[in-house]
């Protein structure tokens, strides 16, 4: 599904939603959240742009599969220029390509010490090039204007925590083929974990067991969620989405377990879920269940204005599946 969401005033308090849009992508164009024809999604993104009326061509857009790494990565003390100028020379056996493949950037979060000597504590992000010059040409052909590439767990972080947030809280966004984790304290992200498991392996799981369209498969989800009293002909859809969603649970619980025996802390405050596979009846609870934390679903459009120009009782339904869109447009405003 290729969304878009755009926003007026991002610098303000209630920054306002003026129009949004999504529209479905021909398949095999987008895998894994990696451009693989060009020419369809620049397409889909005119006919995006058509029909939701967008009046800006200024697009930041969201990378967060496979083919982006996050790892922590101490640097010498420097201006933070001098950091990026110097991360080829110093992350190559971090990396799973070349470093003239890849993308870097460094995002710093603390001072501290390392063998008697300053450093700055961050995480290091690299993105296959090739995979970012693959999304950009397709906004260049489409006409419009890529201003920024911004990494999918920033932007979640932007619009999930309000300002002044001093909690420490794991981020878990579940997307169609993957689930962003990001841990972050007093507002700042402190560890990234991307995995490639997302809504759409419910539904691969129905389609194939079950012989129907993904549409079928997509209500099936819906209707039936994890919790609940289940009639008998509907046990062996449940049982196929509990096998499911069991996989990505304790890969979750995993990450959470990790980060928490590498760090000198003792537990998380909670757990802040979103994304459109997050909505599947059950899921929450099931995560809390095998997490012991507390869960919060948060509504990313809490903070903002809908403009009269907006449905919202339309927009109420898919409101969460937004969450990506609109910290990218808050990004676009720092």
């Amino acid at each position: 599904m290729l969304r878009a969401v755009e926003v007026g005033e991002p610098t303000g308090p209630r920054p306002v939603i003026l129009r949004h849009h999504e529209i479905p992508l021909p398949p095999g164009s987008v895998l894994g959240g990696e451009v693989r024809n060009i020419e369809q999604v620049s397409d889909a993104l005119r006919l995006l742009w058509s029909e939701a009326g967008f009046k800006t061509k200024k697009v930041v857009l969201g990378m967060g599969n496979q083919r982006v790494l996050v790892r922590e990565l101490a640097m010498p003390k420097m201006p933070l220029e001098r950091i990026r100028e110097a991360l080829p020379f110093q992350v190559q056996e971090l990396l799973p390509v070349p470093v003239a493949d890849a993308l870097l950037d460094f995002y710093p979060i603390a001072e501290g010490e390392s063998d008697g000597s300053e450093v700055i504590n961050g995480l290091l992000v690299a993105a296959v090039r090739g995979a970012v010059e693959a999304n950009v040409d397709a906004v260049v052909k489409a006409g419009l204007d890529p201003v920024a590439v911004d990494l999918i767990p920033f932007a979640l972080t932007r619009v999930l925590l309000p300002v002044g947030d001093d909690s420490h809280t794991a981020l878990v966004h579940i997307g169609a083929t993957t689930t962003c984790v990001v841990f972050v304290a007093n507002g700042i992200p402190q560890f990234v974990r991307i995995i490639p498991a997302g809504g759409d392996d419910v539904t691969r799981a129905l389609v194939t067991r079950f012989d129907v369209d993904a549409l079928t498969a997509d209500e099936m989800k819906r209707n039936l969620g994890l919790e609940g009293r289940v009639k008998q002909k509907d046990k062996g859809a449940v049982e196929a989405m509990f096998e499911v969603t069991g996989e990505l649970l304790t890969s979750l619980r995993n990450t959470f377990a990790f980060y928490l025996n590498t760090r000198s802390v003792d537990a998380l405050d909670r757990v802040v879920l979103s994304g459109g596979g997050a909505r599947l009846d059950g899921l929450a609870k099931a995560l809390g269940e095998v997490s012991r934390l507390r869960i919060d679903v948060i509504d990313p459009a809490s903070t903002f204005t809908l403009a009269d120009t907006v449905d919202a009782a339309a927009f109420s339904d898919s409101r969460g599946d937004y969450a990506v869109a609109l910290g990218l447009t808050l990004g676009s405003a720092a």
